[in-house]
């Protein structure tokens, strides 16, 4: 959509007046982003520096500042085609801000400032809130990726009572089955990128493709041969067997998977007869791992069933920790799997003795879709200005909502060297930059410089990006 390209339309209308509402004598202004709660009390902050590489990278142009004021003109908005020219003379097209922001990866309590932005420019001080829309769309990276750590979190506690191998097996616990579900190509992108910084089964090609672009990443996921109903449902009913045996022939081979959807007719009898009894054999001698995949009915119900019956046809041996484990095949539960369902259906099969092993969870709609700004109540705020050389807090208090009360002052991100806790304290005004602020003993500062004068100057790598998210 290369008419959306323009860095001064993306922005909501009424930012387009803004610069003209601050006090006079402004000349700074320090915004912040921050996670005022939700769902869930911690979250993985990511995302952000494909943002700036994506919509901050590429110059600010005279025909840009054409085509703006000409919007704006009919839009019904005024336009501050001036300081966007002295953006252009001035600094060559680039944005001069100062972005800070906790390292990618990291695991931040809410209610602490992830992000800050501060303008560098005293005739730019508007500059930041401009940017809001685009720099808190920060939100739906940062969630997908809260989401998806939150429910390696449970699996992780299941395969530990269970398992063998945990940390072998958990990478592949949770697949990205949201491509086709999600609202653009671009929230696929964003959104299975953030999943996989937690694991490394997808099927949403988009987010591999962003982990490369933006963080360097030359396979961030993988995949298997997986059939869908048409494959199966086109060889007809009595063809299901025949559409079976296909997908052994095709691609069945020592130490490989493939999966196969089995819920078409029956689920109950494609596994009893069909898998258990007429391809039971070929399935042995094939070398392969048959990962059979239902996709209808109560997912808590459907699951144990489809176990305990694969355990009749194909035996199962018992691990280290007493706990079955399926003989040649698998399953993967992709229909109405969210955290909770994950949860129920691992309490289950636990309990009729199964290890977390046997199975994988396919997640679509609820791992990049079923979510929005206020799952974890994401806001950008201006927590300070500079007036006539006076750096005053800047805050909001609503009587009817203490909730949104948003913090004040310059802010600095602190963590503890020891105990790697975070707070958000306010930088004193008497000291010239918040890079300047000496923490008290113990404490470290814990955002960095990532954005400065129109500039990446911090690449996270998705390796890093991962390494850091499995600290807690």
């Amino acid at each position: 959509m290369h008419y959306l390209n323009n860095l001064l339309l993306n922005t909501d209308s009424y930012k387009a007046s803004h610069w003209l509402q601050y006090p006079p004598g402004t000349d700074q202004t320090f915004f912040y982003v921050e996670s005022r709660g939700g769902e869930y009390d911690k979250t993985v902050f990511f995302g952000l520096q494909a943002i700036l590489k994506e919509y901050l990278s590429a110059p600010v142009t005279h025909a840009d500042v054409d085509e703006a004021r000409d919007f704006f003109a009919l839009h019904g908005e005024p336009f501050n085609e001036g300081g966007w020219r002295r953006i252009v003379d001035v600094h060559g097209g680039r944005l001069p801000l100062r972005i800070r922001a906790v390292p990618e990866g990291s695991v931040v309590p809410t209610h602490q400032a992830l992000v800050t932005i501060e303008s560098i420019d005293p005739e730019a001080f508007w500059l930041p809130s401009y940017l809001e829309t685009l720099l808190l769309r920060l939100w739906y990276p940062v969630t997908v990726a809260t989401v998806s750590w939150h429910v390696k979190q449970t699996l992780r506690a299941y395969l530990d009572k269970t398992s063998d191998a945990p940390d072998e097996q958990l990478p592949f616990k949770l697949h990205d089955f949201g491509a086709r579900g999600v609202s653009s190509t671009e929230s696929a992108a964003l959104g299975g990128m953030a999943h996989l910084v937690n694991f490394q089964g997808t099927d949403t090609v988009s987010g591999v493709l962003a982990a490369r672009r933006f963080y360097g990443a030359p396979m961030a996921g993988f995949s298997i041969p997986a059939a869908e109903h048409s494959t199966i449902t086109s060889w007809g009913r009595d063809g299901e067997v025949a559409a079976f045996r296909n997908m052994l022939t095709q691609f069945a081979k020592p130490g490989t998977l493939l999966a196969v959807v089995s819920d078409s007719y029956d689920i109950y009898r494609a596994i009893d007869e069909h898998w258990g009894k007429t391809l039971k054999d070929e399935v042995i001698r094939s070398g392969a791992t048959v990962v059979i995949r239902p996709d209808s009915g109560d997912p808590v119900e459907v699951v144990h069933q489809c176990l305990v019956r694969l355990d009749a046809a194909f035996g199962s041996t018992v691990n280290g920790k007493g706990y079955k484990v399926l003989n040649h095949v698998r399953l993967i539960q992709g229909d109405g799997v969210n955290p909770r369902s994950i949860a129920a259906i691992l309490e289950r099969i636990t309990a009729a003795g199964y290890a977390t092993d046997n199975l994988a969870f396919g997640m679509g709609g609820a791992l990049l879709q079923h979510m929005n700004r206020d799952t974890q109540k994401f806001a950008l705020k201006c927590s300070a200005a500079r007036i006539d050389g006076e750096w005053v807090d800047v805050y909001k208090a609503p009587a009817t909502d203490a909730g949104k009360t948003s913090q004040r002052g310059r802010l600095a991100l602190l963590r503890h060297r020891e105990y790697g806790t975070y707070k958000t304290v306010t930088v004193p005004a008497d000291v010239p930059t918040v890079e300047a602020y000496q923490p008290p003993a113990g404490w470290a500062h814990a955002l960095q410089t990532v954005w400065e004068n129109g500039q990446l100057v911090r690449d996270w790598s998705f390796d890093e990006v991962r390494a850091r998210s499995q600290i807690i």
